[in-house]
C-alpha cells in the first residue's frame, strides 16, 4: 500500500493506527463515476484484511454498474463527532471482482478471510450467508491518505 500524503503528516495515521482503525469500522462511502462523468457516492459495509478493502455490493445497483464500466474508485472511512475527534482514511485505486457475481457460496479460497471477517462483524456469524444478490469487489489501494485530528491536541 502506498501513501500519497505529502501534507498533514503530523495528523497522518501510522500503518498500525490505520490497520486498527479500518479493522474497527463498519461503514465506508464509495465514490464512483458515471459514464457521463457525474460522481456517485454511496454507503456500504466492508471488510479490511490488512491489505485490501473488501466491498460487498448489490450486483443490481448503480454502484456495481459504474464499477463494472470503470473500476476506478475512492473510498472514505471516517469517524468522530467533534472537530478534535475527527479521523479517517481515503483509499483509492481500482477494484476487481472476486468470486461469482452474484455470490452464491461457490468455493473461493480468496474469499475465506474477508467473508469470515464480514460475517462475524456484521451478522455475528461464523460463516457468510449468501443471498444471491451481492458480490465481492477487492480494492488494494494505490493511494492512501489519512487524518487523525486527535493528534492536534498534543501539538
Amino acid at each position: 500500500m502506498t501513501t500519497g500524503q505529502r501534507r498533514g503528516r503530523r495528523i497522518m495515521m501510522t500503518p498500525a493506527e490505520l490497520d486498527s482503525f479500518l479493522a474497527g469500522q463498519r461503514t465506508c462511502r464509495v465514490a464512483t463515476v458515471a459514464a457521463d462523468g457525474r460522481p456517485h457516492a454511496s454507503a456500504l459495509w466492508f471488510a479490511w484484511d490488512g491489505t485490501s478493502l473488501w466491498l460487498y455490493s448489490l450486483t443490481r445497483s448503480r454502484r456495481w454498474a459504474e464499477l463494472e464500466a470503470d473500476p476506478r474508485v475512492a473510498v472514505v472511512v471516517d469517524d468522530g463527532e467533534e472537530y478534535g475527534e475527527l479521523r479517517g482514511v481515503e483509499l483509492s485505486g481500482t477494484v476487481e471482482r472476486v468470486g461469482e457475481a452474484p455470490r452464491t457460496g461457490e468455493p473461493c479460497p480468496e474469499l475465506d478471510v474477508p467473508e469470515r471477517l464480514f460475517a462475524a462483524r456484521n451478522f455475528g456469524l461464523d460463516a457468510m450467508p449468501h443471498d444471491g444478490r451481492h458480490a465481492w469487489l477487492r480494492l488494494t489501494p494505490s493511494a492512501v491518505v489519512s487524518w487523525d485530528f486527535r493528534k492536534l491536541a498534543g501539538a
